[in-house]
């Protein structure tokens, strides 16, 4: 027997069990963050690498990484994804059929983590870029003349001075990953925004349903908000400001 929603209250529409979609957007929002999360990982092990490529490396991998970081911030998201989705599996397939091999799938979720993740890894160069650049060059060099390694220098030195001026930053980068999330519907990945346009257009209730995904997105804003502001207060411990 088919459901009638119509009849059916608020609460009763957003229960975690069927036939309420409480469930379901609850599922969807796990997902975002799974995709958001992995992305902001492989984002951060990009910037990482990559600011240290734009102030230390050579012309060429300085000239790669600014064309990298340009390229990536000029284009939407979204059509990066559809490229992720759509163009680099036939890519790929047409590589590996000339070599004999078979064919390959990229998911949704493979191509959301893929594209929150080179683009993460742009925006978080340029964050870890200035962030670097504050450190005092003579705490550097002080270490240089200790004889200390390069690998410790950046651990003991540059990692820690670095940190409070580049949290805000990866704080609002966080925040754009699970927001670029919902990209991933116009691909039919299932993630809060599309299980809230199934449930939308099962429902016929799409104020309710949308408004429920906002709020979701807003709740993670603000436990996201208030975890940043706690890893800024503990990496800012001992430092003076003018």
């Amino acid at each position: 027997m088919a459901t009638n929603y119509r009849e059916m209250s608020a609460v009763e529409l957003l229960s975690l069990e069927p036939p309420g979609w409480g469930g379901a957007l609850l599922d969807g929002l796990v997902v975002s963050l799974q995709v958001a999360l992995l992305g902001y990982a492989i984002g951060i092990v990009i910037g990482l690498g990559g600011a240290t490529l734009k102030r230390s490396g050579g012309p060429v991998a300085r000239d790669l990484m600014s064309v990298y970081t340009t390229f990536v911030r000029a284009i939407p998201e979204l059509v990066l994804i559809l490229l992720a989705y759509f163009a680099l599996p036939e890519l790929l397939n047409n590589v590996l059929a000339g070599a004999g091999f078979g064919r390959i799938e990229i998911n949704g979720f493979a191509a959301g983590v893929l594209v929150i993740g080179f683009v993460q890894g742009a925006y978080a160069t340029e964050v870890f870029r200035g962030a670097i650049a504050s450190v005092p060059v003579g705490h550097i060099e002080a270490a240089h003349s200790f004889g200390m390694h390069p690998l410790r220098i950046f651990r003991r030195i540059t990692l820690p001075e670095m940190l409070p001026t580049a949290i805000p930053g990866l704080s609002n980068l966080w925040l754009i990953a699970t927001k670029d999330t919902a990209l991933l519907a116009v691909v039919g990945f299932t993630e809060l925004t599309l299980a809230a346009r199934q449930a939308s257009g099962a429902t016929k209730h799409y104020f309710l349903f949308l408004l429920a995904a906002g709020g979701l997105y807003l709740m993670v804003t603000l436990v996201s908000a208030q975890l940043f502001k706690w890893l800024e207060n503990r990496v800012s411990r001992g430092t003076r400001y003018a």
